[in-house]
């Protein structure tokens, strides 16, 4: 015989179990909704499966649970105080990477960055949220005048350490996974948001303080973000690739 008090409590247990997944719908249609009305502003739809990706990213997205990809640190070149630049090598490593055309860089990045959260959010071999890294970063090239920008990009996501020597397998054909070689980057912060011009804008501008920009390849550059593509106010930076 099941006592009533027992009863109280399996039927009580059900009851939060129902309010606190009425909650997590809301969060998810809240976060689904804020999400639309940010990728409207960049010309970009964003579907409903994306709800649950979304959702998952924003409560994994801790400062502290995010890895940085590691570098050396080879130079910091200031100014009066003003950090100009630096000079890092990254390490060879594996980075799962989707190649984007649309009309915009903001369309082709918000689109290529919701297919790799739906890859890091469980839509990959091992079924498991996969950790968020950052940067996410964009490859992006230029025409060889350094005055306009390609519509081709490649947005792409370092894998975390314990995932390095075996990357889970992505469900999405478009996602490549890559190992990139050891590189040197010259990197320069800024803030805001990244679009043709802004990038073209601090291609130049770090062009004008590098002292030899010619070891740098010329017509391939990469944006480095440090923020998702929803946030106003974005960190970011932008990489020349020294020559191999």
């Amino acid at each position: 015989e099941e006592s009533p008090d027992s009863a109280y409590h399996s039927h009580g247990s059900s009851l939060e179990e129902e309010a606190a997944e009425r909650m997590d719908d809301e969060e998810q249609e809240r976060l689904l909704s804020y999400w639309q009305s940010v990728g409207r502003g960049h010309q970009v739809d964003v579907p409903r499966d994306m709800a649950e990706p979304i959702q998952q990213l924003t409560r994994n997205n801790n400062p502290q649970e995010r890895q940085t990809i590691p570098f050396t640190l080879i130079q910091r070149k200031e100014k009066l105080g003003d950090l100009l630049y630096e000079k890092r090598q990254y390490g060879k490593a594996k980075w799962a990477c989707i190649k984007m055309k649309e009309k915009q860089y903001e369309q082709s990045i918000c689109l290529g960055f919701m297919k790799l959260m739906r890859y890091i959010c469980e839509q990959n071999s091992s079924g498991l949220y996969l950790g968020i890294t950052i940067p996410i970063v964009t490859i992006v090239h230029t025409n060889e005048s350094q005055s306009a920008m390609t519509p081709a990009v490649t947005v792409a996501y370092y894998l975390p350490e314990v995932l390095q020597e075996e990357p889970p397998h992505p469900f999405d054909s478009d996602i490549i996974i890559e190992e990139w070689p050891s590189t040197i980057v010259y990197s320069r912060s800024f803030q805001g948001i990244t679009n043709e011009d802004s990038i073209m804008r601090e291609i130049n501008l770090l062009a004008a303080i590098l002292e030899s920009p010619e070891l740098c390849l010329q017509d391939t550059f990469i944006i480095a973000g440090y923020t998702n593509p929803a946030a106003a106010n974005r960190h970011n930076e932008i990489w020349f690739l020294q020559r191999p």
